[in-house]
């Protein structure tokens, strides 16, 4: 499965943003966005299950962004409104084969290369 996350930029904040991940056949993986801002350890931040029924989010992100797959498209979203400065980071996409959606980076087999979301104050 290779994943190509898009959609990163500059953003001000306040503002809204929407990242994209295209994946082949990646239907059975559960999916994710993780994020890693300089200086700091990558972190989970939203996630789907393969059937979509599932989402979950980190506390900091809760209630500003959302995450949604389009099988169709064989792409992940992540819409990001309500930017902060903190949000300011590469966020990757990944697929786990895990059945359930964890948070676990261990458990995700593949990874995209990441797009930068920079925030202007």
């Amino acid at each position: 499965v290779q994943l190509q996350a898009s959609g990163g930029g500059l953003v001000q904040a306040g503002g809204s943003l929407r990242l994209s991940c295209a994946g082949r056949t990646f239907s059975l993986y559960a999916m994710s966005w993780f994020r890693q801002a300089p200086g700091k350890v990558r972190e989970f931040v939203a996630g789907i299950s393969w059937s979509g029924a599932s989402t979950y989010y980190a506390d900091s992100v809760k209630g500003r962004f959302t995450i949604s797959r389009d099988y169709a498209k064989n792409t992940v979203y992540l819409q990001m409104n309500s930017v902060k400065p903190e949000d300011a980071a590469v966020y990757y996409c990944a697929a786990s084969s895990s059945p359930e959606l964890t948070t676990n980076q261990d458990a995700y087999n593949y990874w995209g290369q990441g797009t930068l979301v920079t925030v202007s104050s």
